[in-house]
């Protein structure tokens, strides 16, 4: 391809060739006769796609040679010839033009449109009427947001005084920057717009699914991807008859990034469980594999999945792209609305308009730049090879001042807006074709005589949005919030809320407690109301050091559990602890992948791996022996049913435990439990992934974060009974060499006590209604932080007084 070899696998370059091909071809160029490089070799390419076009198929100048051939017949083929709606004719088509007026009767209907001169002086009669002078308007307007809510306001207004739809109109000289509010702001109106360009095919239900089916095949297989286009299908041949339901077989949190994934899950459920009882497993399967395939399969995969306007859609955007580009196709395409334009206001482009006038018409976007649009070069035929006004003759911005003036000449009232700034919010300047004109200024948060919509009416008028109950309780909350005192809109609840008095029937886990204790307006959302943060990601980056710690207990409990049918942990060699951790770390992974979302796959190797190390280190620690040893990990208690894996536990997990006094019951899992094979002795270990935190020596319960050691310990003396000697430790397998890496809890009787007043004190404060933020509402962590005040002073200006106002149930947060 000569000098456009090095180019012409870029993205950008099919259109960019068709853009220059239309140029030459309306402007009559033979691009061979230009004599230059680059003109050579898009004359070469342009020979190429005409020998692959249809025989049905010519450019213009051949069309118009054939034509010129047969001239002699066009009295009985056409008879006389109107041309309306033009105030332009590209240059390929004059010659073809001027032969016809030679042969039959040709009337150019101008009315008070633009004459072209080339006309001048031929046989074409052209029809004139005189230009009108409609009252003219121009407000300058906020962005373009705003015009659009201002044309829609102008429009209403025009409704109200009795004007047809029929004969309103709103333009612009480029769609883009207005298309969207357009769309948004007719649907908010209940206003019927026909849109004469199409309405995004993306903002439909069809154009949804084939969106969706876009998105698996170019992004890859998950399980949201997979169930948003399942949900959107319809009809579709594959799966038809397919309930609903069948996705509850699937694990609410795996990621099933691949088939492998896929194939594990839907294997192994439970055939029962399928809709109507009937397996469709391989039905499933073999649509994942084929989704799978990606972008190489796409016309397979819509043929298959998609149906109707679907998969009409589909095979649009791969005429205009390839299978890779389908998000970007997809997003470009445009349908019917199906609203009749006859009878409706229309949202259309200048060009479009010019063409058929309607009498009241309101043109946004006159800024300079946008109206008229710049001129720019062809991006393949610079001005230097051939000039502009030779290759464009016809350039955008004398067709956008020719809009302009047809447009308003034939109207009956015209409105014109530009905007102050862009939607980055940049200045803008007024366009230079109104100049002449006085602009009113409209402010956006100015009170219209018609309002665009029912929330448009309530922005206008705050004295009637202010009576309403969402303004009340929005503007009260706004004053609670600057208030010196806890309010409601700060966590005063109802007393004795039923719904928090069950929840306290209920078992709490040491992670609930902590809440209760530490931020006990997060423990209302996060169990009374039962706010969870979902999971954001198919593959995350990294693991949350949370959910990295649930990993490496989880290796431990398997390498534990396979010691110990092999022996005993207390008793095992290292070999044998090393090929216990190997065997459950490949255990383990499986079972994540296939139920839990995972970083990609190098650094999902990274962090199993690092898991891998962390669990050895913390079977390495030589904690002592017992008589008789016997080791479990992930030990349950004060939980209602049986053990998940079926083990042989050292007690029944639905016996309730009580911490003293309180009359709260606890549940939880402890990490690992190392008992004497008299049952005299005890161990609890509970383990931390996390850096190792100064002065670990002297925390207790280090002001009602750290409650699983006390808690644990209590548990098994309770279950176990009191003649049982317990040690509960924290060990961190982070530690490094050198320094101390398990911690005794010396004192468990007063920590336990400490653990029960500051229970019973916070749960006492809730049941009176007392739910402000605590001190862990400013923790990075917090997933429930969005509630809160986006208000940098909220949290230090109210700490205290919630403070002052939980009263003992706060005294904890200073607790060692």
């Amino acid at each position: 391809m000569g000098e456009l070899e090095p180019i012409k696998d870029l993205p950008g370059m099919p259109a960019a060739v068709c853009a220059t091909f239309d140029k030459a071809w309306r402007a009559g160029i033979d691009l061979l006769e230009v004599g230059h490089p680059r003109t050579d070799a898009l004359a070469s390419l342009e020979q190429a796609v005409v020998q692959r076009l249809p025989a049905s198929m010519k450019r213009p100048r051949e069309l118009v040679e054939m034509a010129l051939r047969r001239i002699g017949h066009a009295p009985a083929i056409i008879g006389p010839l109107e041309i309306q709606g033009h105030s332009e004719m590209s240059p390929c088509w004059r010659p073809l033009l001027m032969m016809l007026a030679d042969t039959i009767e040709v009337s150019w209907i101008a009315g008070a449109r633009h004459v072209p001169q080339w006309l001048r002086g031929s046989k074409v009669s052209v029809v004139r009427t005189d230009p009108a002078e409609p009252p003219t308007e121009l407000f300058s307007c906020a962005n373009q947001l705003h015009e659009v809510t201002e044309a829609f306001r102008w429009m209403r207004a025009l409704l109200a005084q009795g004007a047809p739809a029929s004969d309103i109109a709103i333009t612009s000289s480029s769609l883009g920057d207005y298309d969207d509010h357009v769309f948004s702001l007719a649907r908010d109106s209940n206003l019927p717009i026909h849109f004469v360009g199409g309405i995004k095919a993306l903002t439909t239900a069809e154009g949804q699914a084939a969106s969706a089916l876009a998105e698996v095949m170019v992004k890859g297989l998950s399980q949201e991807r997979v169930r948003r286009l399942l949900a959107l299908l319809r009809g579709g041949p594959a799966l038809r008859d397919l309930a609903g339901e069948w996705t509850r077989l699937l694990p609410a949190d795996a990621p099933l990034t691949s088939v492998e994934r896929w194939e594990r899950v839907l294997t192994q459920a439970d055939a029962a469980a399928w809709p109507q009882g009937k397996n469709r497993a391989s039905e499933v399967i073999a649509v994942i594999r084929l989704l799978d395939r990606g972008a190489e399969a796409a016309e397979e995969a819509g043929e298959t999945l998609l149906s109707g306007l679907q998969r009409s859609l589909w095979r649009r955007a791969l005429r205009e792209g390839p299978a890779q580009a389908l998000p970007v196709t997809l997003a470009r395409l445009r349908i019917d609305d199906d609203i009749e334009p006859a009878a409706n206001a229309i949202w259309t482009s200048a060009i479009a308009l010019a063409s058929r006038p309607r009498p009241h018409v309101w043109l946004m976007g006159l800024n300079a730049g946008r109206w008229p649009r710049r001129i720019s070069e062809d991006r393949l035929i610079p001005d230097h090879v051939l000039p502009i006004e030779k290759l464009d003759p016809l350039p955008v911005a004398d067709g956008d001042k020719r809009d302009l003036r047809t447009i308003v000449t034939m109207a009956r009232s015209v409105a014109i807006s530009f905007s102050r700034r862009d939607a980055e919010g940049r200045m803008l300047g007024r366009s230079p074709l109104i100049s002449d004109l006085t602009e009113t200024y409209l402010d956006r948060a100015g009170t219209p005589s018609h309002a665009a919509s029912e929330s448009d009416r309530l922005l206008a008028r705050p004295s009637e949005f202010t009576n309403l109950p969402i303004a009340v309780s929005g503007l009260a909350c706004w004053r609670d919030w600057h208030r010196h005192e806890i309010t409601e809109h700060d966590g005063l609840i109802a007393p004795a809320h039923a719904r928090l008095t069950k929840l306290f029937e209920r078992p709490l886990s040491a992670t609930s407690l902590k809440m209760l204790l530490r931020d006990p307006i997060r423990f209302v959302w996060r169990y009374g109301l039962g706010w969870k943060a979902p999971e954001d990601v198919d593959e995350p980056l990294r693991l949350d050091p949370n959910v990295f710690g649930t990993l490496v207990h989880a290796l431990l409990r398997g390498a534990v559990e396979r010691l110990e049918d092999e022996g005993g942990l207390a008793g095992a060699r290292q070999h044998q602890i090393d090929a216990a951790l190997a065997a459950a770390r490949d255990r383990t992974i499986a079972d994540w992948e296939d139920a839990k979302p995972v970083p990609p796959d190098v650094i999902w190797r990274s962090t199993s791996a690092r898991g891998h190390e962390l669990a050895a280190a913390a079977l390495a620690y030589d904690l002592g022996k017992f008589p008789g040893q016997q080791t479990w990990c992930e030990i349950p208690f004060g939980e209602t049913g049986p053990d998940e894996r079926g083990r042989e536990l050292p007690w029944k997990t639905d016996v309730a435990v009580e911490i003293p006094g309180t009359g709260l019951l606890i549940k939880g899992q402890i990490d690992r439990l190392d008992l004497a094979g008299d049952r005299s002795r005890a161990r609890v270990v509970d383990y931390k992934t996390g850096k190792l935190a100064k002065k670990m020596d002297e925390v207790v319960i280090k002001g009602g974060t750290e409650l699983q050691r006390c808690l644990y310990a209590f548990a098994v003396k309770t279950l176990l009974g009191n003649h049982v000697a317990i040690e509960a430790s924290l060990l961190y397998p982070n530690a490094r060499g050198g320094e101390q890496a398990v911690f005794p809890l010396s004192d468990l009787d007063g920590a336990l006590t400490k653990i029960s007043m500051a229970a019973a004190a916070s749960r006492d404060a809730l049941l009176s209604g007392v739910a402000p933020p605590g001190q862990d509402a400013a923790d990075d962590y917090n997933d429930h932080a969005f509630a809160l005040p986006a208000n940098a002073g909220y949290l230090p200006r109210k700490l205290p007084l919630a403070q002052e106002k939980l009263g003992p149930a706060a005294a904890v947060w200073g607790e060692p």
